[in-house]
C-alpha cells in the first residue's frame, strides 16, 4: 500500500478482519478513525486560511459538514438510539433521544440539510467542531463498554467505524479534486505479468452472514463461472497511452453511444483529450504528467492509470479487443489467483456489471441517511471492485462492492480486462 504520509493506525486495527472485531479492538479503531478525520480536517482548515474555497457543486462537500456528519452519525445511531442493540434490523424511524447539540439534526441529518443548503448554514468550525468530534467519540466509547457482545450488539459501532473510513476516503478524493496539497504517494509501479487463466467453477458471490456486512453485499448466492482469462494487474499508464496515441479519444466506434456523447460534452467543456487531471502525455515514453494533490507529478509507465470514467475504461477494453470483467470473475480471481500474481488494492476497478440487488438484499436503515444507499443507484450505476491506495486497509475486502455513475472520474478508479 502506498504511504499516506499521515499518522499510521496502531497495529492490528487497520486490517480487513475488523468486520468481526470485538469491543476492545473497535474502541481503538474508532479512536484511530476519528484521529484520521481530525488530521484531514486540519489540512483543509490550513488550506482555507490560505484561501481555499469548496465550490457549491455536485460531487463536492464542505469538509466541516463531512466531519460534523460523522460525529452526528455515531450519536444518532448509537448515543441517541435506544434500539441500537437490534443491529441491522433497527428501523430507520426508531425513536431518538435528544442531541447534546440542539442544532445537530438541522445541520447534519442529510434529509433535513440538503446538499446545496449546507453552504448557507452556520456550521461549526475550528475549536467548536473539534470539540463536537471529541465529545461524541467519548460518549460512543463509553457506550461501547456496555454493548452486548455479538453482531447485533456491535453492529452500529462497526457501522460508525466503516462509515467514518468511507468519509475519510471521500475527503481524500475531494482533496485531489480541489488540488489540496497532502503528503500522499501515488500507487507504486508494478511489473507487468501475463494474464491469468482461471478455471471454471461454481462460486458463492457475495457475503455470508457473520460479522459486519454492507447491505449491498447481501447475500451469498451460487453462480456458475465459465473459465476465463483476466489481467494480473490493472491497466497501467504505458498501456493507456497507446490508446490515446492511436486516436482513442477521436474514434467513435470504440465508444458506446452514451459514452461518446459524454466525451463530446467533456471535450467541449474542458478540452478533454485524456483522463481527468492529466496535464501532459508522453507518447514516446509512456509517461504521464498528472496533477496529484495539487502538484504536477510524473506518473511512471508501469503505475496504474487512474481517474478513468467507466466510459473510458470500456472504450479502452474495446480498443484492446478485450472486455471488462464481470463482478463474479473479479471476485473469483481475487480469491483464487492471489497466489499467482493477481494484484489489487491500488485503484478501484470498474467491472462490466450494472449495480443490481442480490437475492436477499434488504437496505440497512443507516444507509438511507447517506449517499451510500444503493437502492437509488440500482440499474444506473456501474460496479467498482477492489480498493485504492486511499482506502483504509480495514475496508479492503475482495467481497467489497462499490458503485458510481459511469461518467464519474473523480475517484481513484482504473480498470483491468478479460479476454473475449
Amino acid at each position: 500500500m502506498a504511504s499516506t504520509g499521515l499518522a499510521l493506525a496502531p497495529q492490528g486495527i487497520d486490517q480487513p478482519d475488523m468486520r468481526r472485531a470485538g469491543a476492545e479492538r473497535l474502541s481503538l479503531a474508532l479512536m484511530d478513525a476519528r484521529n484520521h478525520t481530525l488530521q484531514l480536517l486540519a489540512r483543509y482548515e490550513e488550506a482555507a486560511d490560505r484561501g481555499l474555497q469548496v465550490p457549491r457543486r455536485p460531487g463536492l462537500e464542505l469538509p466541516q459538514w463531512i466531519a460534523g456528519h460523522v460525529a452526528w452519525f455515531a450519536e444518532y445511531w448509537i448515543g441517541r438510539n435506544p434500539r441500537r442493540s437490534q443491529g441491522a434490523s433497527c428501523p430507520a424511524d426508531a425513536p431518538r433521544l435528544g442531541s447534546a447539540e440542539p442544532m445537530a439534526d438541522r445541520w447534519y441529518h442529510p434529509l433535513l440539510a440538503p446538499h446545496d443548503a449546507r453552504w448557507d448554514m452556520p456550521l461549526p468550525v475550528g475549536a467548536d467542531l473539534r470539540a463536537w468530534l471529541m465529545d461524541t467519540l467519548e460518549r460512543t466509547l463509553e457506550q461501547l463498554e456496555h454493548a452486548a457482545a455479538g453482531d447485533d450488539g456491535l453492529y452500529f459501532y462497526r457501522a460508525a467505524l466503516f462509515h467514518e473510513d468511507l468519509r475519510g476516503e471521500q475527503l481524500l478524493r475531494q482533496a485531489q479534486e480541489l488540488g489540496l496539497a497532502l503528503p500522499l504517494q501515488p500507487p507504486a509501479a508494478a511489473a507487468v505479468h501475463d494474464p491469468l487463466q482461471v478455471p471454471a467453477c461454481r462460486w458463492q458471490l457475495g457475503s455470508e452472514p457473520g460479522g459486519f456486512v454492507f447491505d449491498v453485499e447481501q447475500w451469498a448466492h451460487e453462480v456458475d463461472v465459465p473459465e476465463f482469462e483476466i489481467d494480473a494487474q490493472p491497466v497501467n499508464w504505458s498501456q493507456f497511452v497507446e490508446f490515446v496515441d492511436d486516436g482513442g479519444y477521436d474514434r467513435a466506434e470504440l465508444w458506446r453511444p452514451e459514452g461518446w456523447d459524454w466525451l463530446q460534452r467533456a471535450a467541449q467543456a474542458e478540452g478533454r483529450r485524456g483522463p481527468r487531471h492529466v496535464e501532459q502525455i508522453g507518447v514516446a515514453s509512456g509517461a504521464v504528467l498528472q496533477s496529484f494533490f495539487g502538484k504536477a507529478t510524473r506518473m511512471a509507465p508501469q503505475q496504474p492509470a487512474m481517474h478513468l470514467s467507466w466510459w473510458e475504461a470500456d472504450a479502452w477494453a474495446r480498443w484492446r479487443g478485450r472486455r471488462l470483467p464481470t463482478e463474479v470473475e473479479w471476485e473469483v480471481a481475487a480469491h483464487r489467483a492471489a497466489g499467482r500474481g493477481f494484484r489489487w488494492g491500488d485503484v478501484h476497478e470498474w467491472t462490466a456489471g450494472t449495480l443490481r440487488p442480490w437475492p436477499g438484499f434488504e437496505p440497512h436503515a443507516w444507509t438511507r441517511h447517506t449517499e451510500f444507499e444503493a437502492t437509488p443507484a440500482f440499474g444506473r450505476a456501474r460496479v467498482l471492485r477492489g480498493a485504492s491506495f486511499a482506502t483504509r486497509s480495514r475496508l479492503k475486502s475482495p467481497k467489497a462492492r462499490a458503485w458510481a455513475l459511469p461518467e464519474r472520474d473523480d475517484g481513484f478508479t482504473g480498470l483491468r480486462t478479460c479476454a473475449l
